[in-house]
């Protein structure tokens, strides 16, 4: 499955360090897993964390979840050999985080070759150079670092993220321009499955594929929420049956419940059914 073409509804963070946690992520119905060796891993375990992830990697078990490495930045004693580690390991994407600007892809990409890059967005200057980051050649997706993000603007915390919504669509205009996977930040308090709702439903109404999640009991919540539901589905299938009947009558105009019916509402449909259709794959 084409990595644009494939569900990344859920994206859980597990700790590169832990080995129990590693082999618990085989077993969870999550869409990709972001294989931490920055924040999740202590200063002392990080040398360790990179060979206990390869390891886990190696032996396999994560069957069709997308299988990405977030490594330190740079600018740090341990991102050069976390880079280096990761262009050696069974991954599919390495995460890089803290991305200013292109230079920071193109030192990672001279470590890491052809693997795929994502990208943390979460600071200023982050937001402020999104469209050519989002260009890189060995650019695939972004990942929405909501916590750093607001620690250096300053903001205080809403339930609405109102102070972050310049920031949230800055990226996602700069993802959907260059066709890139964009997902949503942590939502903090995972024991609250209403408030992780009400933003998950924020962020698919907004744009964003799926959500980054700290816990797995938040990962059914987010499932459902960036998924089409059942009324979507068959909204989709009338439109399109509607449409087509319409055309091969040569009459003027399809209409469903008593709104017309356009191209571009035909090509959403197709990618609603599409979107279900790949979901349905990955649970088979």
């Amino acid at each position: 499955m084409d990595a644009r073409q494939r569900p990344y509804r859920s994206v859980l963070y597990i700790p590169g360090s832990k080995e129990r946690a590693l082999e618990k992520a085989k077993t969870l119905p999550v869409d990709a897993i972001i294989f931490d060796l920055e924040d999740a891993v202590s200063v002392d375990e990080k040398e360790n964390a990179r060979e206990t992830l390869k390891a886990a990697l190696a032996a396999g078990g994560y069957g069709d979840r997308v299988k990405i490495v977030r490594i330190n930045g740079f600018d740090t004693p341990w991102g050069r050999d976390d880079a280096a580690a990761v262009a050696d390991m069974d991954a599919d994407v390495v995460l890089l985080p803290k991305v200013g600007s292109t230079d920071d892809l193109d030192a990672l990409a001279a470590v890491t070759g052809d693997l795929p890059i994502w990208a943390m967005m979460e600071t200023p200057r982050g937001m402020l150079n999104a469209p050519s980051i989002a260009a890189h050649p060995q650019m695939q997706g972004f990942v929405m670092g909501t916590n750093d993000l607001a620690k250096e603007l300053q903001t205080r915390f809403r339930p609405d993220r109102l102070p972050l919504q310049t920031s949230l669509g800055l990226c996602l205009l700069a993802a959907k321009a260059e066709g890139l996977i964009i997902v949503d930040g942590v939502y903090n308090a995972f024991k609250d499955d209403e408030g992780l709702r009400t933003e998950c439903e924020q962020g698919r109404d907004m744009g964003f594929d799926g959500k980054t999640l700290i816990h797995p009991a938040q990962v059914d919540v987010t499932n459902e929420a960036f998924a089409p539901s059942d009324a979507e589905i068959d909204l989709a299938r009338r439109q399109i049956t509607a449409f087509e009947e319409t055309e091969a009558a040569g009459q003027g105009v399809a209409v469903v419940d008593g709104k017309i019916v356009e191209n571009l509402h035909v090509a959403t449909a197709r990618e609603i059914l599409a979107k279900a259709e790949a979901i349905a794959a990955l649970a088979s």
